[in-house]
């Protein structure tokens, strides 16, 4: 019995400890908490996930003017879903990570499928496109105001820290912990405002640099700031040099200023986005054109003009696109290419931004 006593009260003493947090988050978030953010004005599930979508890898204040286009444009759902996927990827172009605006689209269909109404469960938002437990948890919470648990990059950070959780997040036990601790500390009342809450501690003061501990509503608790760890964690894994990827792309050049884009394939880099058409291997450059030649992407001719070289980082390697300039006559069509002719004063469709960039520079 006595054994029983100390163990109910180790949970009770806990139990405290978890509501304070949650307390003190929530006093913190009344007063200097983001209020006004454009998905919260009205909130609902379908704004909250277009938002949670955007906000993936992205910075808020860069998410802020293409939600308002896209809801501008896609007010409801089923309005997103009814729209073609070009139009969808050209509203995105600029904001990186095209496999989400895929999965956006994807979704808003499976959702206009049964009515356009919104699932409300963690079982049913996962089962869709790009959704996984953190965003499923988001909307659930946000959305319908249900308690359910998130564990996005802000939050994480802010649990690593206030529990001095020393092993990189990205390992599976670490996360096992951290889930543990998000789901202890998340409230059964008011868990939107909560939820809106941790996520904006971890935007402006649990930051990933020089955090703002002394205005910080969980210093007391704060294991790291205790330590006086809060500058190494949480802990990164040991980063891998990336690896550059070289790659032709071919300009192909009518005489009245148009050019040939490709559309990609759904899946890879770029997915279902517009681009140059690009040699399909790294090659040297007379074997990429003899390769183009003999398929018929390039027509036979005077020696190509080499052009200026595209840049672009992606998560794990740096690509280099060597642009190669082809004039072709106005009946040329490269053969085995899914695409069209464009001129620059067309409304092109969506590009990648590195190729949209491209395509401004050389406009006259």
């Amino acid at each position: 019995m006595k054994h029983d006593n100390a163990s109910l009260n180790t949970m009770q003493v806990r139990q405290s400890q978890n509501a304070d947090f949650a307390r003190r988050l929530l006093a913190w978030f009344d007063q200097h908490g983001r209020h006004d953010l454009p998905w919260q004005h009205p909130r609902t599930p379908y704004r909250v996930w277009l938002s949670e979508i955007m906000l993936q890898q992205t910075q808020v204040t860069t998410v802020i003017n293409y939600f308002n286009r896209f809801i501008s444009r896609f007010p409801e759902v089923c309005d997103l879903a009814a729209a073609p996927l070009d139009e969808v990827l050209k509203l995105w172009e600029g904001l990186g990570y095209y496999a989400r605006a895929r999965n956006l689209h994807r979704s808003a269909r499976a959702i206009a499928a049964v009515g356009g109404v919104f699932p409300d469960t963690q079982e049913a938002l996962e089962a869709l496109p790009g959704i996984g437990r953190s965003t499923a948890g988001a909307i659930l919470a946000m959305g319908f105001g249900k308690r359910a648990t998130i564990l996005d990059g802000n939050v994480k950070r802010v649990l690593c820290r206030h529990e001095a959780v020393r092993e990189p997040p990205l390992k599976a036990a670490t996360l096992k912990a951290l889930w543990a601790a998000a789901e202890a500390y998340t409230p059964q009342q008011r868990v939107c405002d909560y939820t809106q809450a941790i996520m904006d501690l971890g935007a402006t003061l649990c930051t990933r640099s020089r955090p703002r501990c002394t205005e910080c509503p969980l210093q007391m608790s704060c294991q790291a700031f205790r330590l006086g760890m809060t500058e190494q964690l949480p802990a990164r894994a040991p980063r891998k040099a990336k690896p550059t990827r070289h790659r032709i792309a071919w300009h192909l050049q009518r005489p009245d200023g148009k050019l040939f884009l490709e559309r990609r394939p759904e899946s890879g880099i770029w997915g279902g986005l517009w681009s140059l058409p690009e040699a399909p291997e790294e090659l040297l450059l007379e074997e990429a054109l003899d390769q183009a030649r003999e398929s018929g992407i390039l027509p036979d001719g005077p020696p190509p003009t080499t052009g200026s070289l595209i840049r672009h980082t992606f998560t794990h390697y740096h690509l280099e696109l060597q642009t190669v300039t082809m004039p072709v006559h106005e009946d040329f069509h490269p053969k085995s290419l899914s695409g069209d002719w464009f001129h620059h004063d067309e409304a092109l469709p969506g590009l990648p931004a590195p190729i949209s960039q491209w395509i401004t520079q050389r406009t006259p």
